[in-house]
């Protein structure tokens, strides 16, 4: 089974920077998806929001650094936020590679 995703948008508010116990920083962040897509052969206005979250040195110091509003790709898995409830809990993207945009793309 396959489980990858890519995706552009702008932060919705600066991220969260924390440690684990064990030391391991920790990043959280929210995405906003605002793009036109093809559907059915019909042109479709696509916007939604998408929880983010980057653990690791690397990733997690480069999602704490972005400011509110700026353009990012991102790349990663899609999970659960807590992994308790498959029913309720939202889905996020696990991210393990964050990738700064110009204003045009």
């Amino acid at each position: 089974m396959s489980n990858c995703v890519e995706l552009t948008g702008r932060l919705v508010d600066a991220a969260e920077l924390r440690h684990s116990p064990a030391g391991v920083p920790i990043a959280r962040a929210l995405l906003e998806h605002d793009s036109e897509q093809r559907e059915a052969g019909a042109r479709r206005p696509i916007r939604f929001r998408v929880g983010l979250n980057a653990a690791g040195a690397g990733v997690a110091e480069t999602l704490g650094a972005l400011g509110v509003g700026e353009p990012i790709r991102v790349q990663g898995i899609l999970r659960r936020s807590r992994q308790r409830n498959a029913e309720t809990d939202p889905i996020i993207i696990s991210v393990n590679r964050i990738e700064r945009l110009a204003e045009t793309e």
